[in-house]
């Protein structure tokens, strides 16, 4: 897919999906309003989220599970100038995450939610008196998520480890990559 210059986004995958002939049905994870299109809709929590801003003169990309997990995903930049580093989770969260984060359908875990989206917490979702790098850290519940997943978002302040930076390159998004 070429995206035009300047712009900024998200992508995410979506699984367990059914859709009649005009388009509507649903999907286990990352529904966008029970449609094929998602037409400007994000994909309902929990997600697994590549992020993608192309600029001027450098680009940011992440993966995020900030959202929650649903699929293993990675982005691999090339044909870049600068660091240019590998950002992802090839880890299957869905094996290893904490019951009361746990999304089943059929008794099968299908997707892993945020502490966020499981708890509506302060401080699990970095607001109020936790909305600042300095009040907000991470949980128990990121520590799996990051310990599982290093190149990836595990909440809204792992800025230092988790975004990566490219000037002027391409980049591979791959949906359930093979674990490196």
């Amino acid at each position: 897919m070429n995206l035009p210059p300047l712009w900024s986004g998200r992508f995410w995958g979506r699984h367990g999906c059914s859709f009649d002939a005009s388009g509507h049905g649903r999907c286990a994870t990352g529904d966008c309003g029970g449609s094929l299109f998602c037409n400007g809709l994000g994909g309902t929590p929990p997600a697994t989220l590549a992020e993608i801003t192309l600029g001027q003169q450098q680009d940011f990309y992440d993966v995020s599970l900030v959202d929650g997990y649903n699929i293993a995903m990675s982005i691999t930049p090339f044909k870049g100038a600068g660091k240019c580093s590998y950002a992802g989770c090839v880890s299957d969260l869905n094996l290893m995450c904490p019951v009361a984060l746990q999304v089943r359908n059929n008794k099968q875990v299908v997707a892993c939610k945020s502490a966020c989206f499981a708890f509506n917490s302060p401080r699990y979702c970095c607001t109020g008196s936790f909305g600042s790098p300095q009040s907000c850290k991470p949980t128990a519940y990121s520590k799996i998520f990051k310990t599982a997943c290093p190149k990836a978002y595990s909440y809204a302040y792992d800025d230092p480890t988790s975004i990566a930076t490219c000037s002027r390159g391409n980049y591979l998004v791959t949906f359930c990559p093979h674990r490196r």
